[in-house]
């Protein structure tokens, strides 16, 4: 078998999903849900890309920490960079990353440079949300329920959101896909 260059670009995808809400409102799950019904996708879970970080990293933290907030813009200009060469390459990426201010989501806003970036809100609730938390694997140190407050607060007035409190994830795929007007392929 030889082996020659080939093209990674093909035709551009129909642009990228930023999947946000809080911990426990199903962002993980319904990204890759939604990434799973298109012929050509990606999920690019941002927690995944912190734990790329080997020595150094910082969680996001509820305290002041001022290298854990640079880290969180890092981790986003990587999910941007990554979601630019999946769009490229016609695969369409969904990025899930808890996203609360305004100065976080304008800046995926600058990053994203190929497609429309589609800004979906997942919001069952702070209490439906701790609710999930405490029956799923994965054990959160940090009760994260005021940034859903604070995530109204500043960013009633942006992108789709969707209260996915009393949804299946099939349902709430499908809330996404009807508000974003993406076509599954």
């Amino acid at each position: 078998m030889t082996w020659s260059e080939v093209p990674v670009d093909t035709g551009p995808a129909a642009g990228a999903v930023l999947l946000s809400g809080i911990p426990g409102s199903g962002k993980s799950t319904v990204a890759a849900a939604l990434a799973d019904r298109f012929a050509a996708s990606a999920h690019i879970e941002v927690d995944a890309l912190q734990k790329l970080i080997v020595k150094g990293g910082r969680w996001p933290s509820p305290e002041r920490d001022e290298e854990a907030d640079r880290q969180i813009f890092l981790r986003a200009r990587n999910a941007c960079l990554l979601a630019d060469s999946f769009v490229s390459a016609g695969f369409l990426p969904v990025i899930d990353d808890v996203v609360v201010r305004r100065a976080h989501l304008g800046f995926y806003r600058r990053q994203v440079a190929v497609g429309p970036l589609h800004f979906v809100a997942l919001t069952p609730g702070a209490a439906k949300a701790a609710e999930r938390n405490l029956a799923r694997d994965k054990t959160l140190t940090t009760d994260w329920s005021f940034l859903d407050e604070a995530m109204r607060d500043e960013l009633a007035d942006e992108g789709i959101w969707i209260d996915n409190a009393e949804l299946t994830v099939e349902e709430t795929v499908d809330a996404v896909l009807a508000a974003t007007g993406l076509t599954e392929r």
